[in-house]
Formats: C-alpha cells, structure tokens, sequence
C-alpha cells in the first residue's frame, strides 16, 4: 500500500472508489466536479492509499490559514478495517500540521454514529456548534 498525492491518472479509481463509498452524496461532491477544484486549490492535501493498481482509500483536506478540514475520507469496502482509514487520517494531519495547522474540523451526517465513534477513537471530539451552509 502506497501513500500519494493525487494524481489524474487514478481518477477513474477515485471516482469508482467514492461512488462505492458515498452513493448517496449530492451532485456537487461529485468526482467531476469536486477533484478539479480540489486540485486547482492545495493538491498536496489530497492523498491517495494506492493497492497495486486500485484506489483503495483517499481523503481531502483543506487549510484556510487559521483552520483545517477533513473530509471525503473514503476506504474501499474490501480494505476496511484494516487500519487505512486511520492511516489516512494521519497523514491528511501530518500534512497540515506541516502548514502551520493547529485544530482540525470535520463533519459527519448526525445518523452515521459508527464513523463518529471512528473519529473519536483518533482524538476526535463532538464539538456543540450549529452547521450553517449555503450553495452559491
């Protein structure tokens, strides 16, 4: 297993990879909307876990000078389990960290409890704020 950054030549297994993970999500998190632009801003904070050939996991960060993000942490169903989630977690913080980072936030869906008991098992805390967003 390889650690990465992106590159376009593993789109199609990103993009395999997040439908096979986010069925559901909305058409703007799609691949071809969502990695052009992530690529366009801080490529180095979207990682590849690469087995042989596939695209067995991927996460994106973001980091805004005072804040960073997680989010599209994404681990196919025949890796999970094994530890690459977490690994991947890590290094989206080592990347950050490097860029002067100090606190992470991410979101996860109120009914998705198991990914929030993941998130805490790695020092994650459910924090009281209210989410607020708009489509531009």
């Amino acid at each position: 297993m390889k650690l990465l950054t992106y590159r376009s030549e593993y789109f199609g297994g990103v993009k395999s990879l997040w439908l096979e993970a986010f069925p559901n999500d909305p058409p703007w998190n799609a691949a071809e909307v969502a990695i052009p632009a992530k690529v366009k801003a801080q490529p180095d904070l979207f990682v590849l876990a690469v087995d042989g050939t596939e695209v067995a996991g991927s996460i994106m960060a973001g980091y805004d000078g005072h804040r960073g993000w997680i989010y599209a942490v994404a681990v196919r169903k025949t890796h999970r389990a094994s530890g690459l989630g977490s690994t991947l977690i890590r290094e989206a913080e080592r990347r950050l960290e490097a860029l002067g980072c100090v606190k992470i936030n991410l979101q996860v869906r109120a009914s998705n409890a198991g990914v929030v008991a993941f998130y805490q098992s790695l020092g994650y805390d459910v924090e009281e704020r209210v989410n607020l967003g708009k489509r531009l």
